[in-house]
């Protein structure tokens, strides 16, 4: 029975932490087989744990529908069976530095020249052909050199980073769609190939869709920085009874949110009775959403906004996800059993296939869990082939 689109496509997931394995779980979570060789001292299952050490919060979050094969690469015999694991994939996704693959031999032209039609995805901070390509990476470093520090720092007067680890989920989903590109030139073409995954280049390419701006033209006609998120003041506001996201966009959104709050002088202004909003009363504009929303309750927004078509949503806190409805009707987070750590939440899929829907066929396993029925494939798979 099919358990999604990648059903019978095998994914060796080699990598650690946040990025490579957040991708390979999104192609297990489409179908694909998805075994992750790792280590016990492997760094995502560092950090509090409720049950059994290892079995962090972030590991439940990123190994789920994958099989963990515990092998000591610098053992001859463990690199081979890791070798060996390879040759049967369709796709490898590793975040090693190039010197660690090069020593193990593990690099591109080693692993394909055993198995060409694989897709090698490697992840690293920095390309592989700059002068930064052997530094270390975190996301706070991708934020700084991806010019996303630098936004945060003119929009908010100071160069915080997001509070969220942007640069590798980002690159998580372009490993992700460029596997899936990749698959299918593969079975075209009966090749595989190397992919190369800068996680500053792929932040950069992100954050540039809209603040490159008027840089876009050379020369430039204005500053780099998208105005309306540039603006002083563009912030969720507070309702009579809690917080909300209240995004009037056009002229007519400004006049019935200045109607709804009973502020006829701010509805007749010229600001918001032409033919468009000039960018230049971005500020005013913030200002005055934030000192009407406190006229009406967070439903009653809702309520108005969805009659007039304007932008808005609750503001979700994350402690009360589980209840919100939006989430628990949409099954985006559901409360499971998992074998070692009882009962735990996860994250539902978001993407909706009509045909071959993906689907969550196991929970992250225990470091190395796996690694007796894997190896026992793999003995009989060779066994086949002799």
């Amino acid at each position: 029975m099919t358990t999604g689109p990648l059903d019978g496509v095998r994914v060796i997931d080699l990598s650690t932490v946040v990025m490579g394995p957040y991708a390979a779980q999104i192609l297990g979570d489409l179908g694909a087989d998805v075994i992750k060789i790792e280590s016990p001292a492997d760094t995502v299952r560092v950090g509090e744990y409720r049950t059994t050490p290892g079995m962090t919060a972030l590991n439940l979050n990123v190994n789920r529908n994958k099989r963990s094969v515990a092998l000591n690469l610098k053992d001859e015999t463990e690199r081979e069976q890791a070798l060996k694991l390879i040759d049967t994939a369709d796709v490898l996704i590793t975040n090693m530095r190039p010197g660690a693959l090069a020593r193990l031999g593990l690099n591109y032209a080693d692993v394909a020249a055993r198995n060409p039609r694989l897709v090698y995805a490697h992840a690293q901070g920095f390309r592989s052909d700059s002068d930064r390509a052997g530094n270390a990476a975190y996301d706070e470093t991708v934020q700084a050199s991806s010019g996303l520090v630098d936004v945060a720092n003119r929009a908010l007067g100071e160069p915080v980073y997001l509070p969220t680890i942007i640069g590798d989920k980002v690159s998580s989903l372009t490993i992700a769609y460029s596997v899936l590109a990749a698959l299918v030139h593969r079975d075209k073409t009966g090749e595989g190939q190397q992919i190369e995954i800068p996680m500053t280049d792929t932040l950069l390419a992100f954050n540039l869709v809209e603040h490159l701006a008027g840089h876009t033209f050379e020369p430039a006609e204005s500053p780099t920085g998208f105005a309306l998120s540039m603006t002083k003041g563009h912030a969720a506001v507070r309702t009579k009874d809690g917080l909300a996201c209240v995004i009037p966009y056009n002229p007519q959104n400004f006049r019935d949110f200045f109607a709804a709050a009973e502020r006829p002088d701010l509805a007749a202004d010229p600001r918001v009775n032409g033919d468009a909003i000039n960018r230049a009363d971005n500020e005013w504009l913030s200002e005055q959403i934030a000192v009407c929303a406190p006229a009406l309750t967070t439903e009653e927004w809702a309520e108005v906004c969805a009659k007039h078509s304007i932008p808005m949503a609750p503001v979700l806190e994350l402690d009360n996800a589980h209840e919100d409805p939006y989430v628990r009707d949409g099954h985006l987070l559901d409360t499971v059993e998992h074998p070692s750590e009882g009962t735990i939440r996860t994250v539902g899929i978001p993407v909706k296939f009509s045909a071959t829907p993906g689907s969550i066929r196991r929970l992250a396993p225990l470091a190395g869990q796996d690694t007796a029925e894997v190896l026992s494939e793999l003995v009989r798979t060779t066994a086949t082939f002799t």
